[in-house]
């Protein structure tokens, strides 16, 4: 089946062939014929399988309809056109990833007069206020940022009719809640509401009954589920000799364009400044970097410049990057569907790819959770001259030797919050008083 029998107009089947688009994927397949007919979606689909497109088109052909029809009504009017107003809201969790879907908006709409604008903290928002006085059709953001712009009362949401929450589970994760719910009272109550993520769970599903109506669930692979095209390869190390085997296989392997994932940004920094002494050129990129300096870091890694990128999960979110073949897991994630993301950056649009992990004894109960969401096992080998040494004591993260603690819970979110470098003084947040 071909783009022509979804029922989109010509001009984007024009444009969607000169891309190089012959199939829909499967995800678009399902998703774009239910958003033409005007359905509330909940889609899940892993990374790399078009979920961009699968929203985007529709919103395009349904957006150009309107504004065709409109031109119909105003054509003999004498009055000066009114500014364009936003009609459609895509709110993403990470700047790297507003980025990459306002590209695709753009590139999409290239044959209609539409015009797609991009909004993300990091920045200075002067820039972004003019672009938004001259109007835009579509509006590409994330939360915090389109909340100081309706605080100034720069844009107006009122008109509204299509709003995607581009993975959600991030945005839940990163703890933007309470963003939504600031920023849906903004929107007209009548509208239509996708929501997209790579990963559900039991907080997901209870997001939609308060964003969605009668919401059609397109899920296309087995949820929560890994690439089938990623090959998944774990190595049983000592934590102090993780830098060592990351560079060895990097440089013995001869690999190029390498993602590497760490749960801090310190971890990120140490790391990259280790591999570089080690001969291998390797940046960081996370929350703490300026934007330009993480825009230009990226761009160094997609043209050669860099051999590894060392990266968070909340900054690796959205990195797109094309005929990625390896990433490397040097710590585990303390979200087990964090795991799939990071895997996900690698075998896209069909491509294959290797996801190796590096676990230490006392990440072991991270690897579990793993095998739990994705239901396989996930058999960890020892590398010759790289074996782990069974007599050292295990740090497993919670607490010096692994000790007892009040629960894993408990633990897992203390030791994510540091990732995040949120404070976890239990006892000044009890003292605390309550926000208003």
């Amino acid at each position: 089946m071909g783009f022509s029998a979804l029922n989109l107009n010509q001009k984007l089947i024009n444009t969607v062939t000169k891309l190089g688009y012959e199939t829909p994927t499967p995800i678009q397949a399902q998703a774009i014929p239910a958003i033409l007919e005007g359905r509330d979606i909940m889609g899940g689909a892993q990374t790399g399988t078009g979920k961009t497109a699968a929203f985007a088109l529709p919103i395009i052909h349904l957006l150009t309809a309107h504004k065709l029809m409109a031109q119909e009504l105003t054509a003999n009017a004498t009055e000066p056109t009114a500014k364009k107003q936003i009609r459609a809201l895509i709110l993403t969790p990470t700047r790297e990833l507003s980025q990459q879907v306002h590209k695709s908006f753009v590139k999409y709409s290239e044959d209609s007069e539409l015009t797609a604008e991009l909004v993300y903290g990091g920045v200075s928002i002067n820039p972004q206020v003019k672009a938004l006085a001259q109007g835009a059709d579509i509006l590409v953001a994330t939360p915090g940022r389109l909340l100081d712009l309706l605080d100034r009362e720069t844009l107006t949401l009122e008109f509204v009719e299509k709003i995607v929450f581009d993975e959600a589970d991030r945005m839940l994760d990163m703890g933007f809640m309470e963003e939504i719910r600031r920023i849906l009272k903004h929107l007209p109550k009548k509208r239509q509401t996708m929501l997209f993520s790579a990963t559900f769970d039991d907080a997901i599903f209870k997001l939609s009954k308060s964003l969605l109506n009668d919401p059609l669930l397109v899920e296309v692979d087995t949820r929560n589920a890994a690439a089938d095209q990623v090959e998944q390869i774990i190595y049983a190390v000592d934590n102090d000799r993780k830098r060592e085997l990351t560079s060895y296989l990097i440089g013995s392997r001869n690999w190029h364009q390498v993602l590497i994932f760490t749960r801090t940004k310190q971890g990120a920094d140490s790391l990259a400044k280790e591999m570089c002494k080690d001969g291998i050129k390797t940046i960081a990129v996370h929350g703490d970097k300026s934007q330009g300096a993480r825009e230009r870091g990226l761009e160094d890694f997609k043209n050669g410049k860099v051999r590894a990128l060392v990266a968070t999960d909340v900054a690796a979110r959205g990195l797109d990057i094309e005929q990625l073949k390896h990433v490397i897991n040097f710590e585990l994630p303390f979200k087990a569907e964090d795991y799939i993301h990071r895997i996900g950056r690698t075998g896209r649009a069909g491509l294959s790819g290797t996801a190796t992990s590096l676990v230490s004894i006392g990440e072991n109960w991270l690897l579990e959770e793993i095998e739990t969401l994705l239901d396989t096992r996930l058999v960890a080998q020892w590398l010759p001259g790289y074996e782990p040494d069974l007599s050292k004591p295990v740090d497993d993260g919670r607490g010096k030797g692994g000790g007892k603690s009040n629960g894993r819970t408990d633990d897992k979110r203390r030791a994510k919050n540091r990732s995040y470098g949120k404070k976890t003084n239990n006892r000044a947040k009890k003292e605390s008083k309550p926000s208003r």
